[in-house]
């Protein structure tokens, strides 16, 4: 009995999958913009520390 009602309300219940707010490529395209900015920002400070 208990086993009906369990499988009863396994089938009644949807998935719920979570949208994404745009494309999974995007993603690996925003990643590596920030990370070469971040790389730029690091080489933009290289020589700092050798001032007089």
């Amino acid at each position: 009995m208990l086993h009906a009602l369990v499988a009863e309300a396994a089938q009644q219940t949807e998935e719920v999958h979570g949208e994404l707010p745009f494309p999974p490529i995007a993603f690996g395209i925003i990643a590596v913009c920030v990370l070469a900015a971040m790389l730029i920002v690091t080489l933009a400070f290289r020589s700092v520390g050798t001032r007089h």
